[in-house]
């Protein structure tokens, strides 16, 4: 088997194989009801990438999660898993081996679901592994277009596209990142980590299956999924970034009107000159000596 064909069985396997499971989560969802996860139910969804596929990948990775549990295998060893596939997955891509690629990063970004499912079940969910994975998300995503670009690279058109696809996933994220720095919610939008990797993922994985058909046409799937990435990551960004913007801007405005309101309820103290209480006549002859009080 050649280079070609092997990458078109590897692509073929895996949209096959991703086929078996969305036959078994539809029986699923007809038996016992569409499974609900409350990572999803916090991000939401968009017109890119529906909920239905996301809760069909969280519901299938479940069992492999508790596997992980059992075995002892913690959330940081899959997040270092998930990084060695990512870069193992660009350098295929830089090779021309997009069906090996489309593998390795498809496992790849589902190991990125699946840590966070291990530190859930295991109890071991912190701000340090929070970090680590953002950091290794983003290194994924730039191994993934440097092997794009390094693919690409007699192209000065489609470098650039490769790269501003690259910009969009980094700014995409940075908004994100921003919102929480700031402390307001994150704006949902399109463009997000798994949609990203879900049209690059199947871009890449499709060029080795229309390879095989019409050669001339093989590289239209990747070049599609990189010109989707780019025109609407960079456009999402923006947005993103511009609603993050409003939200501080109204919550700063709200913060100031009360603090306005609460000046504007302080009673005000005048300057008023005090005199001193004056002493009854009484008390000060009361006071005098007694050799005073008789000699008047």
């Amino acid at each position: 088997m050649n280079a070609m064909n092997l990458d078109a069985a590897l692509s073929a396997g895996q949209l096959g194989f991703v086929a078996l499971i969305a036959v078994l989560y539809g029986v699923r969802a007809a038996t016992r009801g569409a499974s609900r996860s409350a990572r999803i139910e916090k991000n939401g969804s968009s017109a890119l990438l529906g909920r239905g596929p996301m809760e069909m990948a969280y519901w299938a990775l479940q069992p492999l999660g508790r596997t992980c549990v059992r075995l002892g295998i913690t959330a940081n060893a899959v997040t270092f898993a998930s990084l060695a596939l990512g870069i193992a997955a660009g350098a295929a891509i830089a090779f021309g081996h997009l069906g090996v690629a489309a593998l390795l990063s498809t496992v790849s970004a589902l190991g990125d679901a699946l840590d966070g499912l291990v530190a859930r079940e295991s109890g071991t969910s912190s701000n340090a592994g929070e970090t680590l994975d953002a950091a290794v998300d983003r290194y994924n995503e730039l191994a993934f277009c440097v092997g794009l670009a390094l693919w690409l690279r007699e192209s000065a058109l489609w470098l650039t596209v490769t790269l501003l696809a690259l910009g969009a996933s980094f700014m995409v994220s940075y908004s994100t990142a921003k919102a929480e720095a700031l402390g307001v919610e994150p704006p949902r939008g399109a463009m997000r980590r798994t949609e990203r990797a879900v049209y690059m993922n199947l871009g890449a994985g499709l060029v080795p299956i229309v390879g095989l058909f019409a050669p001339e046409y093989a590289r239209v799937p990747a070049l599609a999924a990189i010109v989707l990435v780019a025109v609407v990551g960079n456009i999402s960004a923006v947005r993103r970034l511009g609603a993050v913007a409003s939200l501080v801007r109204a919550r700063d405005a709200a913060v100031a009107a009360k603090l306005a309101e609460a000046k504007s309820d302080t009673p005000v103290e005048t300057n008023v000159v005090r005199l001193p209480t004056p002493v009854p006549v009484s008390s000060v002859s009361t006071s005098l000596p007694l050799a005073a009080q008789r000699t008047s």
